[in-house]
């Protein structure tokens, strides 16, 4: 059946906002398909930077001046914008800016987990989880005695969620799980993940690093306690991400960080917090990066998160349509007619990734290589590592077209 053209990508319309996308690298024009890693970015998020440096840059919550009260507005603005974008009806005082991910999944396991954990108590995490989950809450556990345990991932790249119902438990604390997979590209169910937890008065933290730049996300339907997503990877600048918690929690907890900003009064003998989301954004945030993430939000939503969602699910079906034809070509993750994110990885028999990587790059094929910090997961795939090419809004079937022809290439190089 033929895709209905309202639910159709202007492709070409859209890469005529991304410069870089006419790169020539030796000779070739640029196929740039490591979305997962980062995202390009458009002309309309690198205008917003250069306007709030052009026009309002200060400091912000600090000054009486015409541009600190510019820059404090656009900046409380951007947290509205945000968590509007993932559903959060609580507005800014559900919405922590941060980094990224990393540092958002760092800020509640060291904020909540060090003075809630003990021993006795369980994380349940995926074997499938990137490693700013899986490293943070293994050395929180080493400090509080508590335990991590994993739920299964099948051979088709799904988790057990059998298994999972048997491991989330009264021990249970707190869940933390992958969204979508960074390696797999499996769409976890998070809702029923939540669902699990709750009825052990457990909490759930979704790393949704690869999901809210690809699809609509609603954390209220998901009925996360805390979902974490990154700037970069969302046609955002780097060095901002956002953190969403429910306000009770976020104002039951202490801050992660202490300084200026995230003070009510501060005396000798002792300090009172700010309101949220302040409380949690010790010092000079990135102001300016907040601001332009939530013009990336406006971005995508201009575009449609559905049609976002659908575009990718097509490439990457159509690239494992593409692979499969290939006996020497092994995919990770879900079969061909799953709906899943927008990243296909894979190995090639005679080929290291490392190689791949190299060899496409000669054809101005930029992919990723290695473990993708899942290197557990890969351990438990029997791969040491693997080739990964990840889409978005502006990649094309012939760039996918090209990424075949340079593996035919780097597959006879190396017979």
């Amino acid at each position: 059946m033929a895709t209905p053209e309202s639910e159709i990508l202007d492709v070409e319309s859209i890469r005529d906002d991304f410069p870089i996308l006419d790169r020539d690298i030796g000779g070739k024009q640029l196929v740039y398909l490591d979305n997962a890693a980062t995202s390009q970015t458009p002309e309309q998020v690198v205008d917003a930077i250069t306007e709030y440096y052009y026009e309002t840059n200060a400091n912000i919550h600090r000054g009486l001046h015409q541009l600190s009260q510019e820059a404090s507005v656009a900046y409380e603005d951007a947290h509205d914008r945000l968590a509007e974008f993932i559903g959060a009806s609580g507005g800014r005082e559900e919405m922590v800016f941060v980094r990224n991910t990393t540092e958002a999944e760092n800020l509640i396991a060291y904020a909540w987990g060090l003075n809630e954990l003990g021993p006795g108590d369980e994380v349940v995490m995926t074997e499938m989880e990137h490693h700013s989950s899986l490293v943070t809450w293994q050395q929180i556990a080493e400090r509080t005695g508590a335990e991590v345990r994993y739920i299964r991932v099948d051979e088709e790249g799904h988790l057990d969620m059998d298994h999972a119902a048997e491991l989330i438990t009264d021990d249970t604390q707190m869940v933390s799980a992958l969204h979508v997979s960074n390696t797999l590209g499996t769409i976890n169910p998070v809702g029923e993940l939540a669902d699990l937890a709750h009825d052990h008065d457990a909490y759930i933290f979704v790393d949704g690093a690869q999901a809210v730049p690809t699809m609509p996300v609603d954390v209220e339907a998901i009925d996360a306690d805390f979902y974490a997503f990154s700037g970069h990877k969302m046609v955002g600048p780097t060095g901002i991400g956002g953190l969403y918690g429910k306000k009770h929690l976020l104002e039951e907890m202490d801050p992660f960080m202490y300084g200026g900003g995230m003070i009510r009064k501060v005396e000798f003998e002792e300090t009172t917090w700010h309101d949220l989301p302040w409380k949690y954004e010790a010092g000079t945030p990135a102001i300016c990066e907040g601001i332009a993430m939530a013009k990336a939000a406006d971005y995508l939503d201009d575009i449609g998160m559905e049609r976002i969602e659908r575009h990718e699910n097509a490439l990457a079906q159509y690239t494992i349509e593409q692979l499969s034809t290939f006996d020497d070509i092994d995919i990770l993750g879900p079969s061909a007619g799953e709906q899943r994110g927008g990243l296909v990885s894979f190995t090639l028999d005679t080929v290291h990734p490392h190689d791949i990587s190299e060899i496409l790059n000669d054809y101005s094929v930029a992919i990723r290589a290695g473990d993708h910090c899942t290197q557990p997961l890969h351990d438990k795939l029997g791969k040491t590592a693997s080739a990964r090419a990840s889409f978005y809004i502006y990649n094309t079937r012939e760039e996918i077209d090209a990424l075949v022809e340079a593996l035919d290439a780097a597959r006879d190089l190396f017979e």
